[in-house]
């Protein structure tokens, strides 16, 4: 068994692939674990690579390499150094995380048997970066200690009530406690659905002025690192002459019922996934 493999980034057209200028300046560039960056080329095709090893790249280490979550943060920041800087010389097709072949001659069949398919998704994302849009539900505070909250009808905010059923004016402190929660929680339910409709809203008008558009779904608050709930994880190809229009329409959405986040431009990892044979990241092709 060999004791190291190839590990893929991105694949570009020959066509598109920069000159010596360009190869320069990816010259110094490392890869996963510190690797070089180099390139295999077949059938019109150039697949950024690093040589790696095995005991460190191979399907049992990486196994346990992948509940590592400081492994693969770090290992994932690498991996999108090297598609960004590709993605900067030529429209660029990103290869999922941890993709690892058993040696450079399993990369060219790869390029020879997918051609069609990387040249369809290379064609579709010349000119064109992907931006994501994420839009999280505003929290809403509870009324203050104390203070009674009105509905628009006029009534105390309690569920088909008014007042204390009709026996006093003056609610004890265990039933004031009660509608004040009441009427929190369905603040924050009328909140979540203003921002679950201005999350269609959002995704509607950005969909008008993509090439293609992709909804992922939502993060959980440890991943997204904000406490309210993400009701929007957009992500949307643009051309590139439309990154300006894309980001002002983004800004003339804000303030509708969800706060919003805009990132980009990218590299399209959305719009360029291929099946290559396996349905999890890890493991030697």
């Amino acid at each position: 068994m060999p004791d190291t493999g190839t590990y893929v980034y991105a694949i570009v057209r020959d066509a598109d692939a920069p000159g010596p200028a360009g190869l320069n300046g990816l010259s110094d560039l490392t890869g996963v674990a510190g690797t070089p960056v180099r390139t295999v080329a077949d059938a019109g095709l150039v697949a950024y690579v690093s040589t790696v090893p095995l005991d460190r790249f191979g399907e049992e280490p990486l196994r346990r390499s992948l509940e590592d979550l400081d492994w693969v943060g770090e290992t994932a920041r690498a991996h999108h150094r090297v598609v960004e800087a590709v993605a900067g010389t030529a429209p660029t097709a990103p290869v999922r995380l941890v993709t690892v072949y058993g040696g450079d001659e399993q990369v060219r069949e790869l390029l020879r048997e997918r051609r069609e398919d990387f040249v369809a998704l290379l064609s579709q994302v010349a000119g064109r970066s992907e931006w994501g849009v994420k839009a999280y539900a505003r929290r809403e505070a509870a009324p203050p200690s104390g203070e009674e909250t009105t509905g628009s009808d006029g009534s105390d905010g309690s569920s088909g009530a008014s007042g204390t059923s009709g026996t006093s004016g003056t609610d004890s402190p265990g039933t004031a406690y009660l509608k004040r929660r009441r009427a929190s929680l369905r603040g924050r339910e009328d909140a979540w659905r203003t921002a679950a409709d201005q999350a269609e809203h959002v995704h509607a008008a950005l969909a008008a002025v993509s090439v293609a558009s992709r909804r992922h779904r939502a993060q959980d608050p440890s991943l997204s690192g904000r406490e309210e709930a993400m009701v929007l994880n957009g992500a949307y190809l643009v051309d590139d002459d439309r990154g300006g229009e894309f980001a002002a329409v983004v800004d003339s959405l804000r303030g509708q019922g969800a706060d919003i986040e805009l990132t980009g431009p990218w590299a399209p990892y959305s719009f360029t996934a291929l099946d290559l044979g396996t349905a999890d990241a890890g493991g030697v092709r």
